[in-house]
């Protein structure tokens, strides 16, 4: 049995190096939350953390609301969630926890108007937060609570009576490939940069400066919902690809980010870029494409009835459609291909995910389902982490990563926690150049993952949160 006896929660202000412009918003500061609790399983105290960014226009896509008052929602959010695991009292596993909070939170955050991405935040953090705690008692790791279902997860529907480990993978991967982000703002060369912007921080600032410096092979290429804009700029983009990556097997992935509230712009999208003869070897290069349509209408049926009569449409996945219990069989027979895993969604949900998923393909062998791995601009010394390690249990190879190009590493942080980190992970981190910073390891495009994996949930350490702020005296910084 375990029991949430307390929860803390303590927040920084983070600026990005360089601004990153997605969907409807460009981030250029905000919060970075820390989420600590304390866990009685079975007699023996515990502790375990949780960590992530709160960013604007994510979780609700609301153009009329500003930051500040999204940043409240998700704190509102967030407390619920921690208020609810403390009254959920006594609880058999991680899953009963996660699944009794999760009932509170959904009744609350529909009364207030919240969509499931937003009020499922705080669960999430809460499930992290206790998936690190089991861990550590039973001093073991993720992979393995995973595999033996230490978590409690009850598989249903075609998969009631099975196990985790009857769809996952064995063992964990020890690299992930770093599918690198282009954001909407993104100079593609140094050329291009004003001189006012350029940042001289050691770090690469361009596209092209990003694939020499890391050896990228995988991108993830934001597009605005404007068809010409669109096209002109993967024209450019991908003259900047093909002339500076290493390799033929180089992938891509495009982001919609929502920003199409109708099928036939996009696929109007699509198709130009397809009759340029130019573009034919790049676009055969493309991974799949991530939820163009906005979260109103990509489940619709209309929409449905559109995928249906475009049989040669390129593979495509929901992202911030999957904020439910269910929405991804919903997007299958919509005509979707799979989903994104981010921790913020839910790790049980990323793992049940992943066994439907796993589930389909073999029912049907001769189609396409994927389960990627995306980000929320995750840094260390907590989220990217724990987020690395779900991924490698679930056999994602190639993750959206993308904190190392718009926060300047781990130089936030005082030099205590950036030793802690070199010291547990120096196959994920080094020492910068200069020296004064830990900083994302990524070697010909690929990123180690064997300390987070080995580690009981992706830290490996304990961490000291007194450098950061609690939650009743922290302040909103705009940035």
């Amino acid at each position: 049995m375990l029991h949430v006896k307390a929860i803390e929660i303590r927040l920084f202000n983070m600026r990005t190096r360089l601004p990153f412009r997605y969907g409807i918003v460009t981030l250029r500061a905000c919060p970075h939350l820390f989420l600590k609790l304390t866990l009685d399983i079975d007699g023996r105290t515990v502790t375990g953390i949780a960590a992530d960014h709160l960013p604007p226009k994510w979780f609700t896509k609301n153009p009329q609301t500003p930051y500040e008052q999204d940043v409240k929602d998700m704190l509102a959010g967030i407390q619920h969630a921690a208020d609810r695991a403390v009254m959920a009292g006594a609880q058999p596993d991680v899953f009963s926890l996660s699944a009794n909070v999760y009932a509170a939170q959904s009744l609350w955050g529909l009364a207030q108007g919240f969509p499931p991405l937003l009020y499922g935040h705080g669960v999430s953090l809460v499930e992290r937060a206790a998936i690190e705690a089991l861990c550590r008692a039973k001093q073991t790791t993720f992979p393995t609570a995973v595999r033996q279902n230490l978590l409690g997860i009850q598989l249903t529907g075609d998969l009631a009576n099975t196990q985790p480990a009857d769809w996952l993978p064995t063992q964990p991967l020890r690299e992930i490939t770093a599918r690198h982000t282009v954001g909407l703002v993104d100079s593609l060369t140094d050329d291009e940069i004003p001189s006012a912007e350029r940042v001289n921080d050691g770090l690469p600032q361009s596209l092209e400066a990003c694939i020499n410096y890391y050896g990228l092979t995988h991108f993830k290429l934001k597009i605005a919902g404007n068809v010409d804009q669109d096209l002109a700029r993967l024209q450019r983009i991908f003259a900047v690809i093909t002339k500076n990556v290493r390799t033929p097997d180089w992938g891509y992935t495009l982001d919609g980010n929502e920003n199409y509230s109708q099928i036939a712009p996009f696929r109007q999208l699509w198709e130009s870029l397809q009759s340029d003869d130019a573009l034919r070897e790049p676009l055969a290069h493309l991974i799949f494409i991530e939820q163009p349509l906005h979260r109103d209408v990509a489940l619709s049926a209309d929409v449905k009835s559109a995928l249906a009569n475009w049989p040669n449409r390129p593979p495509i996945i929901i992202d911030e459609s999957d904020g439910h219990p269910g929405a991804l069989q919903q997007a299958l027979d919509c005509g979707y291909v799979g989903t994104s895993h981010k921790n913020c969604k839910g790790v049980i949900k990323g793992i049940t995910s992943a066994c439907l998923l796993e589930h389909h393909r073999r029912q049907n062998p001769n189609q396409t389902f994927i389960m990627s791995g995306e980000d929320l601009s995750n840094v260390g010394p907590v989220a990217l982490l724990q987020d690395l390690a779900v991924c490698a249990t679930l056999g994602i190879t190639s993750v959206e990563r993308n904190s190392q190009h718009y926060f300047k590493g781990l130089s936030m942080h005082g030099p205590e926690l950036q030793q802690q980190i070199l010291t547990h992970h120096p196959d994920l981190y080094r020492p910068h150049e200069t020296g004064h910073f830990p900083t994302l390891r990524i070697t010909n495009g690929q990123i180690a993952v064997g300390s987070v994996t080995t580690a009981p949930f992706g830290v490996g350490f304990e961490l000291d949160l007194s450098p950061f702020t609690p939650l009743d005296q922290w302040h909103f910084d705009p940035g």
